[in-house]
């Protein structure tokens, strides 16, 4: 269950990211098409910074101050194009969140999936 503080959180980062885009008058280009691609585009993006490096240069990333901040930024700009689309289609995102997890736990129960990496089809 969402904290309260939590909660809270998540609706001023909300509240701000949607006083951004109407203050630019955005939110006519804001329909679920675009901001799916927008999101897909961040997605990418963030992929990038670990273009070509294996798998335990990736593992020390996070002490590394300038590949850190990247991460950060393009993580923002993933989970802010989520907060719009949330918006667009009337979904509220932390609700959807917690359905998912719930959704997950029963496709992968603990004591099939503990330890493994195979899909749930294959448990």
């Amino acid at each position: 269950m969402t904290t309260p503080e939590v909660s809270d959180r998540f609706q001023k980062v909300r509240d701000a990211m949607l006083a951004f885009r109407d203050a630019r008058e955005w939110k006519p280009f804001h329909d679920p098409k675009n901001l799916a691609e927008g999101l897909a585009i961040e997605a990418g993006e963030l992929l990038e910074v670990f273009l070509w490096k294996t798998t335990e240069e990736c593992r020390c990333m996070p002490s590394d101050p300038v590949a850190i901040t990247k991460i950060r930024e393009e993580l923002a700009d993933c989970f802010l194009f989520c907060v719009l689309m949330a918006d667009a289609c009337k979904i509220d995102l932390i609700d959807a969140a917690h359905e998912k997890i719930e959704v997950n736990a029963r496709k992968y129960p603990v004591e099939r999936a503990k330890g493994r990496r195979d899909k749930y089809d294959a448990l």
